[in-house]
């Protein structure tokens, strides 16, 4: 079994920045990518960004390129994903997922969530 536990969300303005965080504890030698996805009200949870364990491969879904950065940290086994130049359209729960491998993007390949933390992006 591996936990996750995101922090770092809160109440923002456009234009501003969130850095998110995503503790993983237990079996972590499973984990070897881990992703974030976001939900907003009504709408279907979404691929936000992903990374394999090396770092070497990232992925991010076009809305949020050249703002968000999405990083590791094996050590401590945590993930990051830097928010910069938040917009409204950002606001919705932010979960953390976890994977032994396959496809950054899919939800399938995660097998591992956490219970996410919100994000609102006032105008």
């Amino acid at each position: 079994q591996v936990q996750l536990a995101e922090s770092g969300g809160g109440l923002v303005q456009a234009g501003d920045s969130l850095r998110l965080s995503c503790a993983a504890n237990g079996r972590t030698s499973y984990v070897n990518v881990m992703g974030w996805f976001r939900q907003a009200p009504g709408k279907e949870r979404e691929f936000v960004a992903g990374i394999t364990r090396s770092g070497t491969t990232t992925d991010y879904t076009d809305s949020v390129k050249g703002r968000f950065t999405i990083s590791r940290d094996n050590g401590p086994n945590t993930m990051y994903l830097q928010m910069n130049s938040l917009k409204p359209e950002d606001t919705a729960v932010y979960y953390c997922a976890a994977g032994a491998g396959g496809p950054l993007r899919a939800r399938t390949t995660y097998d591992y969530w956490g219970r996410g933390t919100q994000v609102t992006v006032s105008a």
